[in-house]
């Protein structure tokens, strides 16, 4: 039932000199407040309040996830990238094609002072070194400190030059030339007893700058 409350004068104030007669304000319309009641689609039927509602369609989500994540289940390997390793045991160098590099073959294909990118720890690009004839005790991680970029070998002027900004390092990977921060991370290279090449976190001192190192794999 909507009820409305009557206008009643107030009082009378001058105006420009003319007598205006001031009421209160009209009250807004207030409807009384009605039981509450449930809906029914049809007499006898009952419809569930909104609280239950709400369960059930929890309830119905929940079960279709589930289904959803079961059917994508054998599907989700393809999504989360192998570990490359590294944090602790050494790994296998893998050559562009992806396999194991053995020690004799890639002394016969690669002369001293050559350096090849080859997988190296936590799957990325590491600079394999052949020196004296033999493979270097140390790898070099190719990722640039300053962006990330992979810095390339540049063999005529001894030197690793990032073609992102312009940072440069020396033949062991010490940073020379900013913007690049620090030294290119090194990797412990040693031969396991079938020939292959492994590589291994570097956590000694860093005989390029005298330093610890600043990597953490």
């Amino acid at each position: 039932m909507v009820a409305f409350a009557a206008s009643t004068p107030v009082g009378v104030r001058a105006l420009s000199g003319t007598a205006v007669t001031c009421r209160a304000p009209t009250a807004r319309p207030t409807v009384a407040a009605a039981a509450p009641m449930r809906m029914a689609a049809a007499d006898g039927e009952m419809v569930p309040d909104m609280n239950k509602r709400n369960l059930m369609n929890l309830l119905l989500t929940g079960a279709a996830g589930s289904v959803a994540l079961g059917a994508l289940g054998p599907y989700a390997y393809f999504f989360v990238p192998e570990s490359g390793g590294g944090s602790g045991g050494g790994v296998g160098a893998k050559d562009a094609a992806g396999n194991a590099i053995k020690e004799s073959g890639w002394l016969a294909a690669h002369p001293t002072d050559s350096r090849e990118l080859v997988l190296g720890l936590k799957a990325e690009a590491t600079w394999l070194i052949v020196e004296d004839k033999k493979i270097a005790p140390f790898a070099i991680n190719a990722v640039c400190t300053h962006l990330g970029c992979v810095v390339p070998w540049v063999p005529a002027e001894n030197k690793f030059k990032c073609p992102c900004h312009g940072s440069q390092y020396d033949k062991q990977g010490k940073v020379i030339r900013g913007p690049a921060p620090l030294s290119l991370a090194l990797e412990h290279v040693n031969v396991d007893g079938d020939g292959n090449v492994v590589l291994s976190s570097w956590k000694e001192e860093d005989f390029r700058t005298g330093e610890a190192p600043w990597w953490n794999f």
